[in-house]
C-alpha cells in the first residue's frame, strides 16, 4: 500500500502544470558601505527611487539598509537573475557604496549615530519610520543591522485539493500552509547547518553588554563561537527574550493568529516604561508586546500580501495563507546576489517536501520546544564533532538525520526536475550530502578556515569579497531596455510618494488610531 505522502506526489506527477505553477521569490537585505567597509551615513540614493514606493528597491531597519525585492516567478534560474539584475542596477547607479555581502554587520559606530530608515512625510512613511524608532528602543540598533535571505514560496491554489482536507478552497490551502511549517519547524535545523554562513563578527557589532564574554576571539577584531553556523539567528541575533515566551500556535491559523492579536494588543511592563512620546514626538506606535505582527521574530511566517492601512493578522483572517516566507536564509557571501540558484533549487525541494509530507499536530499548546531547542543549538554549535539533537524525545546524531532528511527530499527534487520545467534540483543534493558527512564543506567552516589560513580579519575578508562582487556586478551591466525600466521605475516611485503625502487628509496621530483599529476585535479562539 502506498504511504500518503507517495500518493500525493503520484497526484503531483501527474498534474505537471501545478509543479510548473510554483512561485518564488525573494527579499535580500544589505547593508550599503564605504570604500573602507563602513557602514554609510548618507541617505537613500535618489537615482534608487523612494524607499517607500519602489517595488523592487527599499530599506529594512535602517536607512543604509537596503532591501532588494524579485517577483515571484516561476524557477530559480529566473530568480536569481532578477535579483543579480536589481543587484547591477544598484552597482551601476550607487557606484561608490558596494553592498555588504555577509549577515552580520560591517564595522558600526556608536549605536545612537545608526541612521533609521526615513520614507518621507506621509502618514504610511511615518508609520514605517516610527515603528523602526520603536525597535531602536526595544531592542537596540545594532541588531537590526543584521541582514538576510527571506524566501518566498507558494503553491498554486488546486494543489491544496490533494496536499490538505478543509470544507472550501480557503480551509485546505490554510490546512496545507500550516502543515508546511510544522514539518519546516521541525527540520529548519538542516538549513542552519547546510547554510548558515555567520559564525563570525567584528568587534563593532559587541556593543551591548555581556556579548564579548560569549564569544572566542580569533584576532584583534574578529569574534566568532568555534562551532557555530549562524550567529545571526542565535541568541546573540535576531532574538528577542520577551518573545520567546510567546509560543505561537502552528496547529491551525485561527489559534495562530489569535496569539498574534494577543501579543500587538498585550501592554508590556518595560516598553510601556519607554511610552510613546518624548519630547512632544512619537518614538513607538505602542507599548505592547509587540508594535506590530512583523516585530515577531521567526523563521518562518505564513503570508497574506496587505494593502495600505491593513492589518497583516487581520488579513490572513479574513483572506487566508497565501505563501510562506522562509526567513533564516543567511547571506551567502561566495554569491554575488547573497544567494545562489542551487541553493533556491535546493530550497524548492525542501519546502516542497514539508508540504507534501505528513505533518502531525503539535501537542498543546501547539508549539514545539524541541524543534526550537534544535535550531538554537545548530545555530551555536552546529559543526561541534558528535552533536546529538533531539527527536520525538530520543537523541539522534545530526549527522545520522541530515543524511537521512535529504533521502527523503530528494524523490521531490526529482519530482521537480522530471516536471517542473526546470532540471538540477537533485544535483544540488550531492553537496549537501558532502557537507552531512564532514562538517568542513559548510559555509561557515569555509569562512572560519579563510580567516585562518589568510590571517584576516573577518571585515577585511568580507570587504574584499563585497567589493569583488560589486566590481563583478558593474562589469556585467543591463541591457539598455532594463536600466530604462529599472530608471523608470525608480523615477515613478519617486512621484508615487509625492502623490501619497499629498493625499493624506489626516494626522498621523488619528492614522496610529485608525490602523489600530484595523485590526479588529480578539478572534473568538
Amino acid at each position: 500500500m502506498m504511504s500518503l505522502a507517495s500518493e500525493r506526489r503520484a497526484h503531483l506527477a501527474a498534474q505537471p502544470e501545478l509543479l510548473r505553477a510554483i512561485r518564488r521569490g525573494i527579499e535580500k537585505e544589505g547593508l550599503r558601505v564605504d570604500a573602507s567597509g563602513n557602514l554609510a551615513m548618507t541617505p537613500h540614493p535618489p537615482a534608487l527611487g523612494s524607499a517607500l514606493a519602489n517595488p523592487r528597491i527599499t530599506t529594512d531597519y535602517s536607512e543604509s539598509l537596503l532591501e532588494l525585492i524579485t517577483s515571484p516567478l516561476p524557477d530559480a534560474e529566473a530568480l536569481i537573475g532578477e535579483l543579480t539584475d536589481i543587484h547591477s542596477f544598484v552597482a551601476l547607479r550607487n557606484p561608490g557604496e558596494p553592498i555588504w555581502n555577509q549577515s552580520m554587520p560591517a564595522h558600526l559606530p556608536p549605536e545612537a549615530d545608526i541612521p533609521v530608515a526615513w520614507y518621507g512625510t506621509s502618514n504610511t512613511g511615518m508609520l514605517k519610520h516610527v515603528y523602526r524608532l520603536g525597535l531602536a528602543w526595544r531592542y537596540g540598533k545594532v541588531m537590526q543591522c543584521i541582514a538576510g535571505v527571506h524566501y518566498n514560496f507558494s503553491l498554486p491554489e488546486a494543489a491544496w485539493d490533494r496536499l490538505a482536507d478543509g470544507d472550501t478552497p480557503q480551509d485546505r490551502r490554510n490546512t496545507g500552509y500550516m502543515a508546511l511549517i510544522r514539518n519546516f519547524t521541525r527540520h529548519a535545523w538542516l538549513l542552519m547547518y547546510l547554510f548558515g554562513a555567520s559564525p563570525a563578527v567584528s568587534r563593532s557589532f559587541l556593543q551591548r553588554a555581556g556579548y564579548e564574554t560569549r564569544l572566542t576571539r580569533l584576532s584583534p577584531d574578529t569574534y566568532c563561537m568555534p562551532w557555530a553556523t549562524s550567529l545571526r539567528m542565535s541568541d546573540l541575533g535576531y532574538k528577542s527574550p520577551i518573545q520567546s515566551d510567546l509560543q505561537l500556535c502552528y496547529n491551525d491559523l485561527d489559534t495562530f493568529t489569535a496569539r498574534i492579536h494577543r501579543a500587538v494588543t498585550t501592554p508590556w511592563p518595560a516598553y510601556e516604561a519607554i511610552g510613546t512620546h518624548r519630547d512632544g514626538r512619537r518614538i513607538q506606535l505602542n507599548t505592547n508586546i509587540l508594535q506590530i505582527e512583523n516585530e515577531y521574530y521567526s523563521s518562518i511566517r505564513p503570508k497574506q500580501t496587505t494593502g495600505r492601512c491593513e492589518r497583516p493578522n487581520t488579513v490572513l483572517r479574513q483572506r487566508g495563507i497565501q505563501y510562506i516566507e522562509v526567513r533564516c536564509m543567511d547571506i551567502d557571501p561566495w554569491a554575488p546576489a547573497g544567494i545562489s540558484a542551487g541553493t533556491s533549487r535546493f530550497l524548492d525541494a525542501f519546502l516542497l517536501y514539508c508540504a507534501v509530507e505528513e505533518s502531525p499536530l503539535f501537542p498543546p499548546p501547539g508549539f514545539c520546544q524541541e524543534s526550537q531547542d534544535n535550531f538554537a543549538l545548530v545555530a551555536r554549535e552546529g559543526r561541534r564533532p558528535g552533536l546529538l539533537l533531539q527527536r520525538d524525545g530520543c537523541a539522534v546524531s545530526l549527522r545520522d538525520w541530515a543524511e537521512e532528511a535529504l533521502d527523503r527530499i530528494e524523490p521531490y527534487a526529482r519530482l521537480l526536475d522530471e516536471h517542473s520545467g526546470d532540471g538540477g534540483h537533485a544535483a544540488t543534493l550531492d553537496p549537501q550530502r558532502a557537507k552531512a558527512r564532514d562538517p568542513d564543506a559548510t559555509p561557515s567552516a569555509r569562512l572560519l578556515d579563510a580567516l585562518r589560513e589568510g590571517g584576516e580579519e573577518f571585515h577585511d575578508w568580507t570587504l574584499a569579497q563585497s567589493q569583488a562582487h560589486w566590481d563583478a556586478l558593474r562589469a556585467r551591466g543591463l541591457p539598455d531596455d532594463t536600466l530604462a525600466a529599472y530608471d523608470a521605475a525608480a523615477r515613478a516611485s519617486i512621484a508615487d510618494q509625492t502623490a501619497i503625502e499629498a493625499a493624506d487628509t489626516i494626522s498621523f496621530e488619528d492614522y496610529v488610531a485608525r490602523f489600530h483599529a484595523a485590526l479588529g476585535p480578539a478572534p473568538a479562539h
